[in-house]
């Protein structure tokens, strides 16, 4: 166990409090409702009350940390419509798939704020596409800024959430060191210290074993549904979620970001995931809440079909029974309501 986190557990254990209310965490910011990773979609989810915002961080080629879910950018980008980019189009590995496309690592800041971002599920957020092209890809440098400046105006202190992706191959494709701009932005930022309100989350190991040693914010192991991670191929998901794989966990991290089924079952009642993991003294912020009903189990479906909004309290309902410590969600505007009531 990390020492701070080992020092606040044995306070925790010797004067027992009242459970702390369940974090919000606006995935990509309010992506139900804008365009995800753009200011606007950071600042609706702020406005709808939630406590974090989320961040995916991807880099340019001069080296700058921007906001996308993935390297490759056709998806929530305008970058396949513009022709002066058309000879920069690729197929690369990404993380073992063959994938075709305009990746963050070929452009510079210059070129990137040339795009305009577009909504990446159009067909289930129709009412996000009259957004398309209003907004730029921001840096993660005037997301905090945005934090901060959201946080003098609310008079609450917003938190940042943020996830490197791909480091390991980053580094091995292109040299680009995330670890290293990721402690460097969190410095420049006056964000690097334990007290301060951030997270940094990784599905990977060796890159938040380092970055451990870099910075004292909270740092989560995120855990997908099935595979293990990416940089250590010896390990598998599965194990790592047993009481010994999750007490290894806990000498680097304060918390595990897993998918949400491996805190609920399918019929919503609470795996033994959470009641291990607070064993071990990590936090649990499962993956991820979204109101359609194409992404909510069955028996939460409301009428309407995938797109139709589905029983989203109930769910919230069920991940406060499982004892999780927050949640990362798409519609904070529905979810804030469902937390606090």
């Amino acid at each position: 166990m990390r020492p701070i986190l080992a020092l606040l557990a044995a306070v925790a254990a010797a004067f027992p409090a009242a459970a702390a209310p369940l974090l919000v965490i606006a995935h990509r910011g309010a992506s139900g409702e804008r365009p995800e990773h753009t200011l606007a979609a950071y600042e609706r989810a702020i406005d709808a009350g939630a406590d974090f915002i989320e961040p995916d961080l991807v880099a340019t080629k001069d080296l700058v940390l921007i906001a996308r879910h993935e390297t490759e950018l056709s998806d929530t980008t305008d970058i396949a419509a513009r022709a002066e980019f058309a000879d920069r189009k690729r197929t690369k590995s990404v993380e073992g798939r063959m994938v075709t496309g305009w990746f963050a690592e070929d452009f510079t800041l210059a070129e990137i704020r040339t795009l305009r971002a577009k909504e990446r599920l159009p067909a289930l957020r129709p009412a996000n596409v009259r957004f398309d092209g209003l907004y730029q890809v921001p840096t993660f440098e005037e997301i905090a800024a945005l934090a901060k400046a959201k946080s003098a105006e609310k008079g609450r202190a917003i938190g940042l959430y943020p996830e490197l992706k791909h480091p390991t191959m980053l580094m091995e494709q292109a040299g680009i060191d995330m670890v290293d701009l990721m402690a460097t932005a969190l410095r420049k930022a006056g964000l690097d210290k334990a007290e301060d309100r951030v997270f940094v989350q990784i599905f990977e190991v060796a890159p938040l074993q380092r970055l451990n040693r870099l910075v004292e914010v909270p740092l989560v192991l995120l855990i997908s549904s099935e595979g293990g991670p990416y940089d250590e191929k010896s390990l598998r998901w599965k194990d790592m979620m047993t009481p010994a794989g999750l007490a290894e966990i806990a000498k680097y991290a304060d918390g595990i970001g897993p998918h949400m089924g491996h805190v609920l079952g399918s019929d919503g009642t609470a795996t033994r995931l959470v009641a291990d993991a607070h064993a071990a003294g990590l936090k649990v912020h499962p993956w991820t809440l979204r109101k359609e009903n194409s992404f909510l189990p069955p028996a939460l479906h409301n009428p309407g079909g995938p797109a139709a909004t589905g029983k989203v309290a109930e769910l919230v309902a069920q991940l406060k029974r499982a004892g999780v410590d927050g949640v990362f969600t798409d519609d904070p505007a529905l979810v804030v309501p469902a937390v606090r009531r």
